[in-house]
């Protein structure tokens, strides 16, 4: 079964109509052809405000930024310890 993407246009469109229209999950999950599960994952996703959302991501972005760095500077930790091994058995 081919996975189906849906815009966050229409995410947010079947949010308001659970959060703002007051319709039930399962009827607008029966209506739009969509999985209940997605639905409360798009509402925890979509209910907060454009502003925290905004914070979110750029908290997300900046912990990959870092994760990337971590691993370049664990590499380079790990060329120098097996440098110094090296280094010092030529010295005995």
């Amino acid at each position: 079964m081919p996975k189906s993407y849906f815009s966050d246009e229409f995410k947010i469109d079947a949010v308001n109509q659970i959060t703002e229209r007051g319709y039930s999950v399962s009827e607008v999950s029966r209506r739009l052809g969509v999985s209940t599960h997605s639905l409360y994952k798009w509402k925890k996703q979509f209910s907060k405000p454009p502003s925290v959302r905004r914070e979110e991501a750029c908290q997300q972005s900046e912990i990959a930024r870092l994760k990337r760095e971590l691993a370049r500077v664990t590499e380079e930790r790990d060329i120098l310890k097996k440098a110094t091994a090296f280094f010092a058995k030529d010295a005995k």
